[in-house]
């Protein structure tokens, strides 16, 4: 073990991540057990050491974008897991009152601007985002997380242009876990990748070990530090993997067979992280305290999120913006 260790950081990243997890687990099984999610979600289950070890080093007013499987990301910038949960489950009291669901995520209280269900679509917005702290003369940072297959895509090429030309204070994070929905991103990607293309840009890039908590929150400090300072852009690439398929009703058949067993085996955040802490005197009583805690605390938001009522259907049209006629207004 390092000299000095923090183990009172790497407890706290132990912690966010089976929250994440847990989370995952209880939606699962509000999906699976319960029938009580209406349309799909994106588990991020072996993808919890991203968001605990990136958000950790924000601050509160810190902006957030993520994508389709953003819960984890959502969670980890400091939502309520009941009001999140309640938004999955389409009920009162959600953080999107219950309309936007889960792959439109979002608490503006903590700075999660929101997820998105269209892929790469988040990239752009954080650019916008980023342009819009540095007109106003403000000094946080935007944070922006997407996956392997939206590089690929055409708003990713023009969010990290835009950050590049205008220097705007923005992390793009590549949260890649070798997927692109059903397919390997190594056959349908040309050239060197992630990093690379951001590169050729002119942004500075870092990759990480993404199943590695403590050198995300390492390499997540350093950087934030830095684009504090400077204000221009960088780019994080995070080697990930998902244990679950993309989708909870997706068997993942198209992994080859026993891919996702060995991973689990040698490659899951948490339990890596749990090898740390027992390497630095933590003892397992207070390690499974950890995990008891969170799934407690998750079992008990599920319930919580169950027993909300559904919207009024009085407020189907509230948020909703009405400026009449596309046609009579602009023309």
């Amino acid at each position: 073990m390092t000299p000095n260790y923090d183990a009172e950081r790497g407890t706290a990243l132990l912690t966010m991540m089976e929250r994440i997890r847990a989370f995952e687990e209880q939606a699962r099984a509000a999906a699976v057990r319960d029938k009580i999610v209406p349309g799909p979600i994106h588990l991020s289950i072996g993808q919890e050491a991203i968001p605990a070890g990136i958000m950790h080093a924000l601050r509160r007013d810190d902006y957030l974008l993520s994508t389709h499987r953003g819960h984890g990301h959502t969670l980890a910038k400091g939502a309520d897991p009941a009001a999140m949960m309640k938004e999955l489950l389409g009920r009162e009291g959600g953080c999107c009152g219950g309309k936007g669901g889960s792959m439109h995520i979002a608490d503006f209280d903590v700075g999660m601007l929101g997820a998105n269900g269209v892929v790469a679509a988040n990239i752009t917005i954080a650019a916008g985002a980023a342009h819009g702290v540095k007109l106003l003369g403000g000094d946080q940072i935007v944070v922006d997380i997407f996956g392997d297959g939206a590089i690929n895509r055409g708003p990713f090429l023009e969010g990290l242009n835009w950050a590049g030309v205008f220097d705007l204070p923005i992390l793009f994070v590549c949260e890649d876990n070798l997927y692109s929905a059903t397919t390997r991103t190594a056959t349908m990607t040309a050239g060197e990748g992630a990093a690379a293309r951001a590169a050729a840009m002119g942004i500075a890039t870092t990759e990480v070990d993404g199943n590695d908590v403590e050198a995300i929150a390492d390499c997540a400090r350093e950087i934030a530090a830095r684009i504090r300072q400077t204000g221009k852009p960088e780019f994080l690439h995070a080697l990930t993997y998902r244990l679950d398929g993309h989708t909870y009703f997706d068997p993942a058949t198209y992994r080859p067979e026993g891919e996702a067993g060995r991973m689990a085996a040698t490659n899951d955040p948490i339990a890596r992280q749990r090898d740390v802490l027992a390497a630095a005197g933590v003892s397992a009583t207070d390690l499974d305290g950890l995990r008891a805690a969170a799934q407690e605390e998750m079992i008990a938001v599920l319930a919580e999120a169950a027993a909300a009522p559904f919207p009024a259907l009085a407020s189907v049209y509230d948020d909703v913006q009405d400026i009449g006629s596309p046609a009579g207004e602009a023309f």
